[in-house]
């Protein structure tokens, strides 16, 4: 996959007097506190370069990509906003890219467009007109900013997710479920290299408290790689000249899979660019010290900014006490 060459990114760069320690940044508020003092918080590491930059050479980096890829903590309010931020760093710059999510799904396309022709900077309508208070993802509230920043530029806007539907068929019964040339559009009928398909049956296993009977974890990634491809599909047959953002979760940006793998098996010589939005913990103070927690020998991302935490109950103890029940 091509990585556009950003001369400004390693000039700013050159200028560290250390690999590992990160410049001074301007202050910003956060939305979030927990480990707000953390070292990290507010850096951004590239991680080809294997140094910090700041948030000007991310926003020069980002211009001119054709696909930018941004993840999330989905409930996480700063990551809403700093999307926002790059978001505006293509319109600023002139482009009118399409806003990809994977919180719409295809079959809501119209209400999309609908609602858009009707009231075209209007979110709040654009939020009823896809039921999203009923949709299973966090408060619109939070998405709003990355929403608004598309419509004030008059983006258009791609609905780019498998429906539930179809990846819950996906789970029961296989590729079949599909039709044939959508299953074969998306891939899905290749063979996956073995020690991918186990990283992702361990990560998924890891995810689920290991609490999924061990033969849920193959269909489970059958579907979690429907979804990759179907966003990834959604960028190349939809997006305008000036590309695309996606607005996804951090483990369908990352690049040694997911959608930019994607993306690659169908357009070799496309520019993408993969950015991580990552929570900081007090026992990872270096920017390597995350790959672990992202299941990765190095960092699978161009970039990583790194944002303060939000406190969550374990995520554990439901599915634990659920599948302890007489």
């Amino acid at each position: 996959m091509t990585r556009i060459p950003f001369i400004l990114v390693l000039a700013l760069s050159l200028g560290c007097a250390s690999r590992q320690q990160p410049s001074p940044t301007a202050a910003r508020e956060w939305a979030t506190t927990l480990h707000r003092d953390h070292p990290l918080v507010g850096r951004i590491w590239d991680v080809a370069a294997g140094r910090f930059v700041d948030e000007s050479a991310l926003r020069a980096a980002v211009v001119p990509a054709r696909f930018v890829l941004i993840g999330e903590r989905h409930d996480h309010p700063d990551h809403h906003r700093l999307q926002a931020e790059l978001v505006r760093a293509k319109t600023d710059a002139g482009q009118r890219p399409a806003l990809a999510f994977e919180m719409l799904d295809v079959t809501q396309q119209p209400a999309v467009d609908a609602a858009l022709k009707a009231r075209p900077e209007d979110a709040e309508g654009l939020a009823k007109a896809v039921d999203w208070a009923n949709s299973g993802w966090p408060a619109f509230s939070l998405y709003e900013p990355v929403f608004t920043a598309g419509l004030q530029a008059h983006l258009p806007i791609v609905a780019a997710n498998l429906p539930r539907a179809q990846v819950r068929a996906l789970v029961m019964k296989g590729p079949e479920a599909l039709p044939s040339d959508l299953r074969s559009r998306l891939g899905l009928e290749a063979p996956v290299p073995e020690a991918e398909a186990e990283a992702v049956r361990e990560e998924l296993d890891r995810s689920h408290c290991g609490q999924l009977p061990r033969e849920m974890l193959e269909p489970m990634a059958l579907a979690q790689r429907a979804r990759d491809a179907m966003m990834a599909d959604r960028l190349l047959e939809t997006v305008p000249a000036d590309g695309a953002v996606l607005i996804t979760g951090n483990g369908h940006v990352r690049k040694d899979r997911a959608v930019p793998a994607h993306l690659e098996r169908r357009a070799k010589d496309v520019s993408v660019l993969s950015v991580a939005l990552l929570e900081v913990s007090p026992e990872a103070l270096k920017p390597q010290d995350y790959a672990t927690a992202v299941d990765a020998s190095a960092l699978p991302y161009d970039y990583v900014w790194f944002t303060p935490a939000m406190p969550e109950d374990d995520p554990c103890k439901a599915l634990r006490e659920r599948n302890t029940r007489p």
